[in-house]
C-alpha cells in the first residue's frame, strides 16, 4: 500500500479539479501539448541563472540548447549530460523542461545538452531513440567546439526521457554510441507492456494513470509488437550487464513506479552500480511541478548530486 500522498501533491489535484481541465488522454495531441506547455508558469518556479544557455541544432534538424552551469568560464572543459524531457513521446519541450535541465546543470557542475526530439503520433518510434543517439553522437563529435570532455557523457531524463536514456545507455554499452559515464533515470517508463501490478493500483485521480499511460504508449507504439523492442521497453533487453552506472528515480503515486524499480534491481543482480531513491509520498511529473510540490527541489538536488559523483567517477 503506498503511503499518502504528500499534501503539496494533494493541493496539485485540488487545483487540476477545480480548473475543471480535461485529461491529456481525453485529447487531440496537439491539444494536450498546448495545455501540458500551459501549466508550466503555474507549476514550476523561476529557472535559475546559467553561465549560457544556446540553442544549437543537431544535422538533422532537431533543436537541442546547451546550457553550461553558473560559475563556469568559457573555457572550461566540462562533463556533459544529454537531456531528454519527459511528456509520454507525445508533448513537453526545450522549455517546458528548462527549469530541470538548469538545475541539473548548476547542481552536478556540467554541461546539459536538452534534445526537443521528434514526438508521436507525427513521428512513432524508434524516431525519439534515433533523435537522441544523435544527440549523443553530436556531443561527442562537436566536443570541443562545445566546450565539453567526450570522455565524460551521460545520459538522463524524465519518464518518456528516462525510457530513451535507458535506451541510450544500452546502445553505448553496444558500441554503436560513443561511451557514457552515467545514466540518470527519473521515473522512468521501461515495459511497455503495462503489465507491472502499480497499474492495477492508479486508475484514476492522479495526473498519471494507466489509461494515460496507455494513450501515450498506443501513440508512440502503435505496434504492439514493438512493446516488446527492447529499444521501446529496456526491462526487456536480454541483458543490462555493461551499461553505465545509474541513478533511478521512483515515486510511490506512479504506474511506472513497479517498472522502475524492477530495473533498478536487475541493473544491480547484473552488476551495474545503481542508486534507487524512492519517494513513496509524491506523484509522477512532481519534477516540473517543484513551484507547489517543494520537496521535487530536493529530488532534483539528489539527482544532481548523483550526476556530479558519477561524472567524476
Amino acid at each position: 500500500m503506498a503511503a499518502p500522498l504528500h499534501p503539496d501533491c494533494l493541493t496539485i489535484l485540488e487545483m487540476v479539479k477545480a480548473s475543471g481541465r480535461p485529461r491529456f488522454e481525453t485529447m487531440a495531441p496537439w491539444a494536450a501539448r498546448a495545455q501540458y506547455a500551459a501549466g508550466r508558469p503555474i507549476l514550476q518556479p523561476p529557472s535559475p541563472d546559467v553561465a549560457e544557455a544556446r540553442n544549437l541544432r543537431l544535422p538533422n534538424g532537431v533543436a537541442v540548447r546547451l546550457y553550461r552551469p553558473i560559475g563556469s568560464a568559457a573555457g572550461d572543459i566540462l562533463p556533459c549530460l544529454i537531456f531528454a524531457h519527459g511528456g509520454g513521446w507525445v508533448f513537453g519541450d526545450l522549455d517546458t523542461h528548462d527549469h530541470l535541465a538548469r538545475s541539473l546543470a548548476n547542481g552536478a557542475g556540467c554541461a546539459v545538452l536538452a534534445v526537443d526530439y521528434r514526438m508521436a503520433p507525427e513521428h512513432v518510434f524508434p524516431a525519439a531513440v534515433d533523435d537522441v543517439a544523435e544527440a549523443v553522437r553530436f556531443a561527442a563529435r562537436e566536443a570541443a567546439s562545445l566546450g565539453i570532455d567526450p570522455g565524460r557523457l551521460a545520459v538522463g531524463g524524465d519518464s518518456a526521457g528516462g525510457n530513451l536514456s535507458a535506451v541510450a545507455a544500452l546502445m553505448a554499452r553496444d558500441g554503436t554510441l560513443p561511451g557514457l559515464r552515467f545514466q540518470l533515470l527519473l521515473y522512468p517508463a521501461t515495459d511497455m507492456t503495462a503489465t507491472h501490478e502499480s497499474y492495477t493500483r492508479f486508475t484514476a485521480g492522479l495526473p498519471l494513470v494507466a489509461g494515460g499511460m496507455h494513450w501515450f504508449r498506443d501513440l508512440y507504439t502503435p505496434e504492439p509488437a514493438q512493446w516488446l523492442d527492447w529499444r521501446a521497453s529496456p526491462l526487456r533487453a536480454a541483458s543490462l550487464a555493461g551499461t553505465a552506472p545509474a541513478f533511478v528515480l521512483t515515486v510511490g503515486h506512479d504506474p511506472l513506479c513497479d517498472e522502475g524499480r524492477d530495473y533498478a534491481a536487475r541493473l544491480e543482480r547484473e552488476g551495474v552500480p545503481v542508486t534507487l531513491h524512492h519517494a513513496a509520498d509524491i506523484m509522477h511529473g512532481a519534477l516540473t511541478m517543484c513551484a507547489i510540490v517543494k520537496p521535487a527541489l530536493f529530488l532534483i538536488e539528489t539527482a544532481a548530486r548523483a550526476l556530479r559523483e558519477g561524472l567524476r567517477a
